[in-house]
């Protein structure tokens, strides 16, 4: 996976391909989201203008004043919708965009170096971030650094954050820490609340679907004899081949993959382990790829006390990921 293969994987994952203001459908009892659309509308608009008349000597006789700030931070809890608003404000900004949760943005800038993701980033009209991390002060500083250099030089910034460690985030609300680590750049961020139900909640309350090794067999099987590309491994093979890749490749390990089959799945109490296989499934389930598994429930896979550590909330979203993977592939089984 070259530099240039990383930067263009940059893009709304498959379930945000198609993401709009339009077919965001807001919540009637929370005012906020129907607002949050206005407001995200707006700042996409604003800075479609100003970036589309910023070249040339008699654009810039012309060039339009913007009357929003240039960065735009949704605030809410989980579920209500801050991805899907975040993926309509790109799709709908103009110009060289890129959108990445900050654990991509992360990679890129650990495996081009900084200065070369600063190059390879500089002349962005927008650049989208989904789940800013508050939870590591090294990479909230790059991040920040990073994001204040394009700034300088005409990008726009839109955001999400996850929240704090032990803040657990359920119905919480971050702006105020997310605004707080970003130190310098708190300024150029316009911050949106967005009240409503956290869905993601109700998931966890849910299992992850198990399979044993005969039903793990036909299952593979009969995805393999109707046409699907199956990619069937032993749990400890793949946690073992995740260090071996960086993070910022982990999307073309999946690439082309339509289901995902892993035989004696087993707890894990390495947290190096833990986090990578967190950000593999960010991209599992990003591709909404179905996941049939033996062994240990995926959902009770983090051992060692670490769901209760300062990654809980991201061990929350994968166990929460997870069961909806695993359940995907239940609702798909072939007869």
């Amino acid at each position: 996976m070259t530099p240039d293969d990383m930067v263009r994987a940059l893009v709304p994952p498959p379930q945000f391909a198609h993401a709009s203001f339009e077919n965001y459908r807001p919540d009637h009892d929370y005012p906020s989201q129907a607002e949050a659309v206005e407001i995200g509308r707006r700042f996409a608009a604003d800075g479609t203008a100003v970036h589309s008349t910023g070249r040339g000597f008699l654009s810039r006789l012309k060039r339009h004043k913007r009357t929003t700030k240039p960065g735009i931070y949704l605030d809410g809890g989980f579920g209500v919708g801050k991805t899907h608003l975040l993926a309509a404000t790109w799709h709908a900004y103009q110009g060289r965009k890129y959108f990445g949760t900050f654990i991509e943005y992360t990679a890129l800038v650990g495996a081009l170096g900084y200065q070369n993701a600063v190059k390879a980033l500089t002349g962005t009209a927008l650049i989208a971030i989904d789940e800013f991390e508050l939870d590591d002060p090294g990479d909230t500083m790059v991040m920040s650094k990073l994001l204040g250099e394009l700034v300088a030089t005409g990008t726009s910034i839109a955001a999400t954050s996850n929240t704090p460690p032990n803040a657990l985030g359920e119905g919480r609300f971050a702006a105020q820490d997310f605004l707080r680590e970003i130190t310098k750049l708190a300024d150029v961020f316009e911050t949106v609340r967005i009240d409503g139900v956290d869905y993601r909640r109700r998931a966890v309350e849910g299992r992850a679907v198990v399979s044993d090794a005969a039903e793990l067999d036909r299952q593979a099987s009969g995805r393999t004899e109707r046409g699907d590309t199956v990619a069937r491994d032993s749990f400890r093979a793949l946690i073992d081949h995740l260090a071996k890749v960086h993070p910022s490749k982990y999307v073309k390990i999946i690439d082309g993959v339509e289901a995902i089959v892993l035989d004696d799945v087993s707890e894990l109490t390495d947290q190096s382990e833990a986090l990578r296989f967190v950000a593999f499934i960010d991209r599992v389930y990003d591709a909404q790829i179905p996941i049939i598994a033996s062994g240990t429930p995926l959902d009770q896979i983090f051992g060692g006390g670490m769901i209760d550590g300062g990654y809980r909330k991201k061990y929350l979203r994968s166990v929460s990921r997870l069961i909806a993977s695993t359940g995907a592939a239940a609702d798909s089984a072939p007869a």
